[in-house]
């Protein structure tokens, strides 16, 4: 006979919602923030040119800042000056005495450490701002200036704006962390990229009733959506369970421990964070290149170092498994986990606690790390490869999937942690209203 479904009390729900209530909020503010243009700029042109552009790295970064570049919003930057100055942080952290130090303090010195990364954010923000808005002051589109009446007044406005922006976002995302459900700025990276599906949807049902793409182009991108869709899900859920045997020790007359257990390790232990990574270093090449479009260098380098090209993937592929590697070793850490088995009594069967355990670890560790580095590149790469092979006339790749189904999936499995924690909650406080009673 199956065991009834245990519900929770009326009233224990209201927690969780009320994160979910305002992770919702606090995406809804970014997405009205997104909207909001700077002025002196012809929205409509700047849009065209944009979306002209989509192919190339222009589409890229157009989607991960949901659609606020092309209308040069207050968030056109996004939560990418973000992500740049926490690669600089974590590998400065490995490299520089002070900072490692820092980050072994416990909750004062990582919270040290966050408030370098808001300065340094600020200060990225500020040279990508004014990189950005030279480049659209000096660009063109269809025998016109983008800007309507530019300057350096102008200028600094809008690099200060797109700087406030960034700044609003990085709080919005930590909020989100803090009091909502999920990580905060994958979030905002996610509702960026699945704010973009809907009008890819469109122009592409569009080019197909002009005859702009072919039938089999558009059932090849729907079968590489699902086949990115279903090997993420499968993957993602994936782990090795290595043993841990705990060993029997007696207190007073009864015998604790002897029972057996299993230390799981995902088969991507970085999840989408390689690729988030990645993209945010790939950025630099492409903006200085965008910059100096027509120079010699620019012209080169636009012609060789393009999203789809054999050039840009290589790269791509390479920084992809580094930051694996590298976000593996900075999140998952063998020797804390070894010393702590072996307090605890426990151990791998077979191998000796403490040192061997940790290096036990590490081995499986790389071995697995090494597996899901290759399946990111495989996502992120192979469908923008087959994408340009076909002449997709809009940018397409697997990272934006992986992102929305990685991100989604992180979501659902901290929510449904939550509602665990609830249940138990709820389970500690009937039993204690029950031994009040006597019951």
């Amino acid at each position: 006979m199956a065991a009834p479904i245990q519900r929770l009390p009326e009233g224990t729900l209201n927690h969780l919602q009320k994160k979910i209530l305002f992770t919702l909020f606090f995406l809804a503010l970014y997405r009205i923030g997104v909207h909001i243009p700077i002025p002196g700029v012809d929205t409509f042109r700047l849009g065209e040119y944009f979306r002209s552009q989509g192919a190339n790295m222009f589409g890229m970064l157009n989607m991960f800042s949901g659609g606020g570049m092309e209308r040069f919003s207050l968030f056109a930057l996004g939560v990418m000056p973000y992500i740049t100055s926490s690669i600089c942080l974590q590998l400065l952290t490995v490299a520089v005495p002070y900072l490692e130090a820092l980050s072994k303090e416990g909750d004062a010195g990582r919270r040290k450490i966050t408030q370098y990364t808001r300065y340094s954010t600020v200060v990225f923000a500020l040279i990508q701002g004014w990189v950005m808005v030279g480049h659209i002051e000096t660009a063109q589109f269809a025998g016109g200036m983008l800007v309507l009446e530019g300057g350096l007044s102008w200028r600094l406005l809008s690099v200060l704006s797109l700087t406030a922006g960034t700044a609003f976002v990085m709080w919005l995302g930590e909020q989100i962390t803090d009091k909502g459900v999920g990580n905060g700025i994958s979030l905002v990276i996610f509702a960026s990229i699945v704010a973009s599906l809907p009008s890819v949807v469109t122009n592409t049902y569009t080019q197909f009733n002009s005859q702009q793409i072919d039938l089999f182009r558009v059932l090849l991108l729907i079968a590489i959506c699902i086949a990115v869709v279903l090997g993420v899900v499968f993957v993602e859920q994936g782990a090795r369970q290595i043993p841990v045997q705990y060993a029997k020790r007696q207190v007073g007359k009864k015998i604790f421990g002897g029972q057996t257990s299993h230390l799981p390790i995902k088969v991507n232990t970085a999840s989408v964070m390689p690729p988030i990574f990645a993209n945010s270093v790939l950025q630099i090449p492409l903006t200085i290149a965008a910059v100096r479009a027509n120079s010699s260098f620019g012209e080169v380098f636009a012609r060789l170092f393009v999203p789809g090209g054999w050039l840009y993937n290589v790269v791509y592929v390479v920084m992809i498994v580094f930051f694996a590697f590298f976000y593996t070793s900075m999140t998952f850490k063998a020797d804390d986990i070894a010393e702590n088995l072996k307090k605890h009594g426990g151990f791998v069967p077979g191998i000796r606690p403490g040192a061997r355990t940790a290096e036990y670890l590490n081995k499986v560790l790389q071995r697995l790390t090494l597996v899901g580095a290759i399946y990111l590149s495989a996502i992120c790469v192979l469908p923008s490869i087959l994408s340009a092979r076909f002449n997709v006339p809009f940018y397409f790749g697997g990272t934006s999937l992986l992102i929305v189904v990685g991100v989604a999936l992180e979501t659902f499995r901290q929510i449904e942690a939550h509602r665990q924690s609830l249940r138990y909650d709820a389970f500690l406080k009937q039993s204690a209203v029950k031994a009040r009673r006597g019951v």
